[in-house]
């Protein structure tokens, strides 16, 4: 069957199976034929990363169990093809929240770990795997191994996208809270350099933090932004009636997106105007506005395939990281979409903390961008191939998770622990048993 990321951009072919075991998991590996097979979750990869041409793909959402939940240590054992969604109605109305959770909360532990997302608290908590504390991945030899937070195995499976191995199992440390909600600041910055003012200054007063930004603003307003930063709500912070049951977990859910919106409409004219009407109805200055966790973190989950909004063609997610010190970069890259005019209406920057121990883990110290752009804009492979060097030049790096076009030429300068890992997957995986459409771009 036809297989594509989630912005539908490079589609493959190939056999899908979904294990309900341990033991389908094993046999469908072992009978994967010369093409290798790949695990995949729920497909939110943006990419290429959880493809196969030709090859299989073991669709993981069949192993599905919560196994054990230490409710007094806040420690869950689950199986890796269970869903942030999931693990959010169980352990909400226990009184825990998950450590990290990127802008859906449909991804699989699995996914969380071989990707190693990262989410608006990566400044005050890391990425995913930073609270993993050991997971069981079956290897191409067969063997299930249980790999250690400080090991080679665990630090080249976090991040590693799924190339080391099956991940089967993992457990999870996890965040004690009072309510499920959030108690949210809000205010605007005028440009770019404020916007970064704002951020150095107070994000360590905050769990959570993130800046929807305005790409196709020019002049005085370039980088100008809404920016949102949050707190677990405590009980005392509680309205009487939100009181009666403070660990609700209520996502919500609106109409599925209505079959895919006309290209015509995603030009720079119509995204201008919908930054314009944005950033205009955002408040000066709010603070202490309580929000569910599902508005506060995964606003568009409530939108059903929202990936359509971009027409036919899909769209590429660009993410990079340039570091501290690295300011101008971070400037003259913003100032180039802007003039480049990428109509880019989700587009966010964040700021991360102490990098983590995955070889191929993207977070870095340092400043974080990303955005949504429609594939079918004029020369846009020439003019992110254009970022890339921008990027790779100032030190930085693209995400690999989002990633369906980056040239492989680049690719040790932005990770230097790749041949530290492509050493281990060749020791681990001689016969090249979990490979995908991105390993074999990159040559990973």
């Amino acid at each position: 069957m036809a297989v594509t990321g989630w912005g539908r951009t490079a589609p493959s072919a190939a056999l899908l199976v979904r294990p309900r075991t341990y033991e389908e998991a094993a046999a469908a590996v072992r009978g994967c034929g010369a093409r290798g097979s790949i695990a995949r979750g729920l497909g939110r990869a943006y990419g290429d990363a959880a493809q196969n041409a030709g090859g299989a793909i073991l669709d993981m959402t069949g192993l599905d169990r919560i196994r054990t939940i230490d409710a007094e240590a806040g420690v869950v054992v689950c199986d890796a093809g269970v869903s942030l969604h999931q693990l959010m109605e169980v352990l909400l109305p226990l009184g825990w929240f998950v450590p990290v959770t990127p802008g859906t909360r449909y991804v699989t532990v699995g996914g969380a770990i071989g990707a190693d997302i990262h989410g608006k608290n990566h400044h005050v908590s890391g990425s995913f795997s930073r609270h993993v504390l050991s997971l069981e991945l079956l290897t191409a030899d067969g063997e299930v191994r249980t790999a250690l937070p400080g090991t080679e195995l665990f630090d080249a499976t976090a991040g590693g996208m799924g190339l080391t191995g099956v991940i089967l199992s993992a457990t999870v440390k996890l965040h004690r809270v009072e309510t499920s909600l959030v108690s949210v600041d809000t205010e605007r910055a005028a440009d770019l350099d404020d916007l970064m003012a704002r951020l150095t200054a107070a994000d360590r007063h905050y769990r959570y933090s993130v800046a929807w930004i305005d790409l196709l603003a020019r002049g005085a307003a370039t980088g100008r932004a809404v920016l949102t930063r949050g707190e677990h709500a405590p009980l005392d912070a509680l309205p009487p009636r939100a009181l009666r049951r403070p660990l609700e977990f209520r996502p919500g859910r609106l109409p599925a997106a209505p079959g895919f919106v006309p290209e015509r409409l995603l030009g720079r004219t119509s995204v201008a105007l919908f930054n314009e009407l944005w950033y205009r109805r955002a408040p000066h200055s709010r603070t202490g506005e309580l929000q569910r966790i599902t508005a506060f973190f995964h606003p568009l989950d409530a939108v059903p395939h929202w990936n359509r909004i971009y027409g036919r063609s899909g769209f590429v997610q660009y993410q990079f990281v340039v570091g501290y010190g690295q300011e101008e970069a971070l400037r003259r890259i913003v100032r180039r979409i802007s003039r480049h005019g990428c109509p880019s209406f989700l587009a966010v920057l964040k700021r991360f903390g102490e990098g983590d121990p995955g070889w191929l883990s993207f977070p870095m110290p340092g400043w974080t961008l990303a955005l949504d752009i429609p594939a079918r804009m004029p020369g846009l492979g020439a003019f992110l191939d254009e970022l890339d060097e921008d990027v790779a030049g100032a030190g930085g790096r693209v995400y690999l998770a989002k990633d369906a076009r980056l040239r492989p030429e680049l690719l040790a300068a932005m990770y230097p622990r790749l041949e530290r890992f492509r050493a281990l997957r060749a020791e681990l995986d001689p016969r090249g048993v979990f490979v995908s459409d991105l390993s074999r771009r990159l040559t990973l």
